[in-house]
């Protein structure tokens, strides 16, 4: 019953992929157009563009995955 619930959780396509990366990459805008309503200026600026880098990097390691199982 755990294997089939943790089959539920595993990315098995780019598809896939693909659709994690674009949830995560919304998230982080969201967070950081909070982030620049909570700290105005340039610091929110700077925070703002680090959540996306953050995406970027998670992206390429999902992605590296694929190419390594072709």
């Amino acid at each position: 019953m755990i294997r089939k619930l943790s089959r539920l959780f595993t990315i098995k396509t780019k598809f896939e992929a693909y659709l994690v990366i674009y949830g995560l990459g919304t998230g982080a805008v969201e967070r950081g157009v909070h982030y620049l309503d909570r700290f105005p200026g340039w610091g929110g600026w700077m925070l703002f563009l680090l959540c996306p880098i953050a995406v970027f990097m998670a992206g390429a390691k999902i992605l590296d995955t694929f190419d390594v199982a072709d």
